[in-house]
């Protein structure tokens, strides 16, 4: 296969000095808005406690770990911002996403110790389950850094239980165990309760000398036997008890390194348990990257950089999609699926690092006389039409069948509505969509590129595809709404503003209450509010986009569930007919 592979299509131009200027002004807002959200990055990564303080008790941060532990160059960063509970400190206190680690990419997260000794906090399960979903998807090693106090106990109301809560995870750990996927757990410091749990379920515990796992700690075990009320008395056992565990805190490394055996290991070295984790990392299941690569690993022959100038902020004005995707794939070379069939929808195969990967994303701009054939009206690309419909249930249905991870490209306004469209059978063919999407069984991401909007934003590859979709990234010009604020305020208060017409009244509240809506829409799509809410996983600069496509394809292809013989491919051979 290799006169497939080797030299495919180019695609591409340089910007001309005109476009160039043209688009600085776009450029220089696109860098302020990514300035402002590393600003909020970096109040995340300074919550809690100075790091000079962490490092005079003689720990490491969270952080200080990750680099450490983390292949220079490879980490890709998830759920930075995330905070769906909107707590307090800023953070659901988990820090994760994905790295290499001795050469072999793993899902990796842990307890920000800074934050109340890496504590659970609301929202922390909700991260942690994505994450082990993540590891799931993508079939690699999950490696924690355990750092846990237990429980934020005011408000443990907000996380404890329920079908998704603080507990879920520690079934995930067995799930992933179950299906041959190791998890990796290096333990610092006093875990108790919660962190107990973290610190037991993984499959192999490497143990700082100084660290512990238990059931409760000094505040849970002087309280095991209600009395109903505090008085004197107990409050002076409570001082004792306090005093005898913060002493001897139980389950040391002397109970489980020398009784239990339940750690693996102990290291004198905080960064010898990070040593460790390096060593097992080299064992980890994993193909040599030669036995899935296409072709040798080139970079795009346009500038990642471009992007600044190609993606308009301005949600309604048009750009060439193929131009975006030539700077996102080796040697800026592609092999489009049908591309004189649904001109709303590009359909192709690429190369990320050698890797060979499908691409879907949405075209912009009029598309051309006739378009949709099923009526009189104009199409624009990023609606979906039928042709776009059908030929994406036949893309994905042949990189079901050719094991082909699938990378979405989005930015849509929605599926086309009204009686014609509902007689072209687009709602069943979003349906089918969807089903052929569910039964391929392949990882897939999104890079949310502008507009996610109405069903189109599900269709097209969003997180509610839980089983395939493996994360989902945003840029600072990604909005997720329903429908467009102005759009929503006239469906809203259309009605409202017929009937106070008819009756003489007037009608500038009904105009205040549409301009209110119109802004709650915008402030509530906005990018940040969107990965605070885990609406996308993480807001990536433009400059980064690459990197994170680098990491899917290696990852997706690093120990894959099941395997299509390069000469068995049948999607390649359709394209070039």
């Amino acid at each position: 296969m290799r006169p497939y592979f080797e030299k495919m299509a180019e695609f591409g131009h340089e910007l001309k000095k005109g476009q160039i200027k043209r688009t600085e002004e776009n450029l220089n807002q696109l860098k302020e808005i990514e300035a402002e959200i590393q600003g909020e990055v970096n109040r995340v990564k300074t919550a809690g406690l100075p790091v000079e303080k962490i490092n005079a008790r003689g720990q490491m941060t969270v952080w200080q770990r990750l680099e450490y532990l983390v292949d220079p160059g490879t980490w890709c960063p998830l759920h930075t911002l995330y905070n769906p509970m909107n707590n307090e400190e800023g953070t659901t206190n988990v820090i994760d996403g994905i790295g290499k680690i001795s050469g072999k990419w793993a899902v990796i997260i842990g307890f920000d110790n800074k934050v109340m000794a890496g504590a659970w906090l609301p929202g922390q399960s909700e991260n942690i389950l994505r994450v082990t979903d993540l590891a799931k998807r993508l079939n690699i090693p999950l490696v924690w850094l355990v750092n846990c106090s237990g429980a934020k106990l005011p408000e443990q109301e907000k996380f404890y239980a329920n079908r998704r809560g603080a507990g879920t995870p520690f079934f995930r750990h067995a799930e992933l165990e179950q299906l041959g996927i190791p998890v990796l757990a290096g333990i610092y410091g006093t875990n108790p309760a919660g962190g107990g749990y973290q610190g037991i379920s993984p499959t192999i515990l490497f143990a700082h000398k100084d660290c512990n796992i238990a059931v409760g700690g000094a505040g849970i075990v002087s309280g095991m036997s209600p009395k109903g009320d505090f008085n004197k008395e107990t409050a002076e056992e409570i001082i004792a008890k306090a005093k005898e565990f913060k002493a001897k805190p139980p389950g040391s490394v002397k109970i489980h390194y020398d009784e239990t055996g339940f750690f693996r290991y102990v290291f004198e070295d905080e960064t010898e348990v990070l040593d460790g984790l390096k060593d097992y990392m080299k064992d980890a299941p994993a193909y040599n990257p030669i036995f899935y690569r296409v072709a040798e690993p080139a970079e795009p022959k346009f500038s990642v950089d471009d992007l600044y100038r190609l993606i308009p902020l301005e949600p309604k004005r048009v750009y060439d999609f193929d131009e975006v995707l030539a700077r996102l794939t080796d040697s800026s070379e592609h092999m489009e699926f049908r591309p004189d069939y649904g001109p709303e929808v590009y359909t192709g195969l690429c190369k990320i690092d050698g890797f060979l990967v499908a691409c879907i994303g949405n075209r912009q701009g009029y598309l051309g006389k006739g378009y949709p054939e099923y009526t009189d009206y104009p199409g624009m690309g990023g609606k979906l039409y039928r042709q776009g419909l059908i030929k994406m249930n036949e893309f994905v249905t042949l990189c079901g069948r050719d094991r082909i991870p699938i990378i979405w490209l989005q930015d849509t306004t929605g599926i086309d509505v009204g009686d014609e469209a509902e007689k072209a059978e687009l709602l069943g063919l979003g349906q089918g969509l969807i089903y052929s999407i569910q039964q391929t069984d392949v990882p897939m991401m999104l890079l949310l590129l502008r507009k996610g909007t109405a069903a189109a934003h599900y269709l097209m590859g969003g997180p509610t595809a839980n089983r395939h979709n493996a994360f989902t990234l945003g840029t600072i010009a990604s909005e997720i709404y329903v429908m467009h604020g102005e759009t929503a305020a006239v469906a809203t208060y259309s009605r409202r503003l017929v009937k106070e017409k008819e009756a003489g009244r007037p009608l500038e509240p009904v105009i205040e209450k549409m301009n209110k809506l119109a802004h709650e829409y915008y402030e509530n799509s906005r990018p940040l509010f969107c990965a605070q809410n885990g609406l996308i996983d993480e807001i990536v600069p433009m400059s980064d986009l690459r990197k994170y496509l680098t990491a899917f394809a290696g990852a997706a292809y690093q120990n894959p569930k099941s395997i299509c013989p390069h000469h068995h491919l049948i999607l390649p051979r359709i394209i070039r007919g």
